[in-house]
């Protein structure tokens, strides 16, 4: 357990289908292997952006099997578990352990409302069922996340609650609250695709939870930013900044961009998002080629490989990447 550390980019795995909607698991590896060259801290699935609520039990078990194998001493595997059912939680927490993943992470049942007493029950058990660390994951559009209060008294009866992953605006404050309360015990990673990203980090994230097609750009960026290179970091940034903020307006958009992006990346080749998924719009789909254009324009610029089969793109000697990437 003590072994486990964040510090940096910790992508979530898409799920790839094949045109028949039946997960690709060749794909997954392949995508697994281009985490593992992108200077991840770690990787996460099967989550929100692996459309785990599309997946059956057996199929996001054996994600997690197949991403143990594959990583097995390469990145650590976060696995995620979802469910509403705090006894479903803490069977399927078990599973996952005993079949070798380094942490989990699990988010607040949010269908309804639950106050903080409900809470600390729930995650209690979960905490009570498993050694390897915990990470909680809040997101609460209607409402305010996790309590500062909550996690500490979490974290003081189960040292192993390691990390909470919040996806809402202006939260450098919680994120300080969080580290003096715990005494920097409980790291705070950031999620909603790293949108938050420069800011957060000088007020203490210990990592990012982005899609996984650009999360060798962000990698790169966090670094930088963490070594106080924020103008640097920002060049790179804002290269990607616009496509985060295009496919976050809704999940299942995200889910066609960021599979069309590791399409034109060549690190998958069919980008098929399992339905009931949101109907793409033509002038959507040409939004989210013109956005990849501009990413693989980015990449090519600074020096990236498009994927992790090829090598980088030659730089071309106009680009000021030779001062970003010593």
């Amino acid at each position: 357990m003590n072994k486990f550390q964040i510090d940096g980019i910790v992508p979530v795995i898409p799920t790839p289908f094949n045109l028949h909607e039946e997960i690709d698991w060749a794909a997954l590896r392949s995508l697994l292997d281009f985490a593992a060259g992108a200077d991840a801290s770690a990787v996460c699935l099967p989550a929100y952006a692996s459309e785990f609520y599309k997946l059956t039990e057996a199929e996001r078990r054996e994600a997690i099997v197949v991403a143990v194998d594959q990583l097995r001493n390469k990145v650590p595997v976060i696995a995620q578990v979802n469910y509403s059912a705090t006894l479903q939680a803490v069977r399927s927490v078990r599973e996952v352990q005993r079949d070798g993943a380094s942490a989990v992470c699990c988010a607040v049942p949010r269908m309804f409302s639950l106050d903080d007493t409900a809470l600390l029950r729930h995650f209690d058990r979960i905490l009570q069922a498993i050694d390897i660390p915990l990470i909680i994951q809040d997101f609460n559009p209607g409402g305010s996340s996790a309590s500062v209060s909550l996690i500490a008294e979490l974290h003081r009866r189960h040292p192993h609650l390691r990390y909470v992953k919040l996806e809402e605006p202006l939260m450098s404050s919680k994120v300080e609250a969080i580290l003096h309360e715990t005494g920097g015990a409980v790291g705070v990673l950031e999620g909603w695709g790293g949108m938050y990203m420069l800011e957060l980090i000088p007020a203490g994230i210990c990592g990012v939870m982005p899609g996984l097609g650009i999360s060798d750009i962000l990698a790169r960026a966090f670094r930088l930013a963490k070594d106080g290179e924020v103008d640097r970091a920002y060049e790179l940034f804002q290269e990607v900044l616009p496509q985060i903020v295009f496919s976050l307006q809704n999940l299942e958009l995200y889910h066609h961009a960021e599979k069309r992006l590791l399409e034109a990346r060549g690190i998958i080749s069919k980008s098929v998002v399992r339905h009931a998924s949101r109907t793409l719009l033509e002038r959507e789909a040409k939004h989210i080629e013109f956005l990849n254009s501009k990413i693989l324009h980015a990449l090519d610029r600074f020096g990236f490989a498009r994927n992790a089969f090829g090598k980088a793109a030659t730089v071309p000697a106009t680009t000021t990447s030779g001062d970003i990437f010593p």
